[in-house]
């Protein structure tokens, strides 16, 4: 017998279902209402086919700007300048969200105001969003230094990728990557500041490592910013032996000049939620 099923409407009459952005009444839980459905930002076409920058229309309607993309006649795909100019070294980033005012509320209730349920509605954004998967790919979340767990009382981006490879019936490898040196908050600074700040602090588990030689690795990160988290991630895993990468995000900064300036609140939201615990203990 399912009983979640049959318990479910005694909880919604106990805790009504609400949206966990405005508190809009909903008709079940685990959803937004509609007017917060609208206000998140689904990437679109034409966008490139390596980072899914968004590019602008007249791309496709009028032919490839070479100082915005190319097409790649290849793979019959869209690349961005910038991946033009720095080749990266993943296989795709499969974002669910642009960011912005909507998905950045969404992830500083889940990440920061520790809303640890939110996790399904995120994943649920982020599957459909990966490509087909042929064969077998190890989802690995990017690590926190054991501080900064100790101080959030989770990983934000291990407990997306358990969802995400149990809905794609993948293996999930939690600690194939491991972060044994601290870094400061990176949500106010820059692409180059940040690259700075993480050489050398993301390392392969050595445990882990026979089981990433010759792997193809589906990396698991709450937003992508800059990349430089990401970069410093697949530059361990291909130290490692890792054949392919693939990158699934919930949520793509393209105008980094917004993230950066939302760093300081979120710098804010968890130092209010640190001391919040702390006060608890």
């Amino acid at each position: 017998m399912n009983w979640t099923r049959h318990l479910a409407p005694i909880i919604d009459l106990v805790f009504p279902p609400r949206c966990p952005l405005c508190g809009a009444a909903l008709a079940q839980h685990g959803g937004l209402c509609v007017e917060c459905w609208g206000g998140l930002a689904i990437p679109g076409e034409p966008a490139c086919s390596q980072c899914q920058r968004p590019l602008p229309d007249r791309i496709a309607q009028q032919g490839a700007d070479a100082a915005l993309a190319t097409a790649d006649a290849a793979r019959g795909a869209w690349v961005c300048a910038p991946c033009m100019a720095r080749p990266p070294r993943h296989e795709g980033i499969a974002a669910a969200t642009l960011y912005n005012e909507a998905s950045r509320r969404l992830i500083m209730a889940f990440k920061h105001g520790r809303r640890i349920g939110l996790g399904p509605l995120l994943v649920r954004l982020m599957v459909p969003r990966v490509p087909r998967l042929e064969g077998e790919w190890l989802v690995v979340p990017v690590p926190l230094h054991r501080m900064r767990l100790w101080q959030r009382g989770f990983n934000q981006s291990a407990v997306l990728a358990k969802g995400v490879a149990t809905a794609l019936r993948q293996p999930l490898v939690v600690d194939a990557l491991v972060r044994p040196k601290p870094t400061p908050p990176l949500g106010h600074l820059g692409g180059k500041q940040r690259e700075r700040l993480l050489a050398g602090t993301i390392r392969v588990n050595a445990r882990r490592a026979a089981r990433l030689k010759g792997a193809n690795v589906l990396l698991i990160d709450d937003v992508l910013t800059s990349g430089a988290t990401t970069n410093a991630c697949m530059a361990a895993l291909h130290r490692a032996g890792a054949a392919r990468v693939r990158i699934a995000c919930f949520a793509r900064v393209v105008d980094e000049t917004h993230v950066i300036a939302s760093g300081v609140a979120l710098a804010m939201a968890e130092r209010e939620a640190r001391e919040e615990l702390e006060g608890r203990t």
